[in-house]
């Protein structure tokens, strides 16, 4: 019998993020009536969850969707199918008014800190856009108090908001970026290659940064890289992609300890280790990867694994199957 004083174990929370099945193909349109002709399998199923707080690195090569996901995620790309549900709310049915509302809850922070600022408007101009298209603010001078507190959060001062992008250091401007970002209070923030365009010294520091902002304000990120030695760092759990699909998904400490699918092997044979006196096997695979126009029956990693003998690596797409607590794994021979 259960004693009467003793305390029931507390459920897990609820997902913030839910993502079903997520599916993104671009057509490929040809001939004289641009008829489509073939189609980019960009994201081919993908499905993970994420909760409150929580970091969720999502890495793999070029190419392989990640970014295509963050974006279907917030809708800045249609899905040609799946749903992806925020808080219990449908995002994929949401409609104009819907997703606009959404927005405020949802951000993302670009790759690249040169690109994805105006540089005809001014740094205030810039974070305070948000303020003003969801109507944040009551006054003028609450306007501009909100938008020195945000650039202030983010390590700037109060006289940069009336400089220009092309007047700051790439760091500074991912700072701008992340600024604008947390302008509408939002719970999730998509890291889309965030500190990839950043020299490694100030990557340290951008990182250093979204880690406290997630303490400060209880954020929930996807953390998209492709550096595996910085996932590592800030990520609670890391999903690998392969040619659109996620082929292993756990904490973190158990993926770069134990992996477990052949592709997460060999990327993490190819990370450096500091320590000259450890050594490492390194995993060449042989071959490239294969066009995401036609991509390979059965497991798309087939054609490159070092171990895919049986007949279903070919013929039959994995499951992603559950090895060990939060250890996921889709692959035909292990788990």
């Amino acid at each position: 019998m259960t004693p009467q004083n003793a305390a029931t174990p507390a459920p897990p929370p609820a997902p913030l993020l839910k993502v079903e099945n997520l599916v993104k193909h671009f057509p490929i349109k040809g001939g004289l009536l641009g008829r489509v002709v073939d189609k980019v399998h960009a994201v081919d199923g993908v499905s993970f969850e994420i909760a409150p707080g929580e970091t969720l690195g999502l890495v793999g090569e070029s190419g392989c969707g990640k970014s295509t996901t963050g974006r279907c995620i917030l809708r800045l790309i249609e899905p040609t199918s799946g749903e992806v549900t925020f808080e219990g709310r449908s995002v994929t049915g949401a409609g104009k008014e819907e997703l606009r509302a959404l927005a405020r809850d949802m951000q993302i922070i670009f790759q690249d800190p040169y690109a994805s600022l105006n540089p005809r408007m001014t740094v205030g101009a810039i974070v305070g856009e948000a303020l003003t298209i969801h109507k944040l603010t009551k006054s003028a001078r609450e306007y501009e108090d909100r938008i020195v507190s945000l650039l202030e959060t983010v390590g700037l001062s109060a006289d940069h908001m009336r400089r220009y992008p092309h007047e700051f250091s790439g760091g500074q401007r991912q700072r701008i970026g992340i600024a604008r970002a947390l302008a509408v209070n939002p719970k999730l923030i998509v890291c889309d290659e965030a500190v990839s365009a950043l020299d490694v010294s100030i990557q340290a520091q951008v990182i250093n940064l979204l880690e406290d902002l997630q303490r400060q304000f209880g954020l929930t990120y996807v953390f998209i890289a492709h550096d595996l030695s910085v996932v590592e760092h800030i990520s609670n759990r890391v999903a690998v992609m392969y040619l659109g699909r996620i082929v292993e998904i756990a904490p973190s400490r158990d993926l770069y300890s134990q992996p477990l699918h052949p592709y997460t092997e060999a990327l993490l044979s190819a990370v450096p280790i500091p320590d000259p006196t450890i050594k490492r096997k390194r995993i060449m695979l042989q071959g490239d990867v294969p066009s995401p126009i036609h991509p390979p029956g059965g497991c798309h990693f087939h054609t490159r694994c070092p171990i895919a003998r049986h007949p279903l690596c070919s013929s039959e797409k994995p499951p992603l199957k559950q090895s060990s607590d939060g250890h996921w794994v889709a692959c035909h021979l292990r788990g």
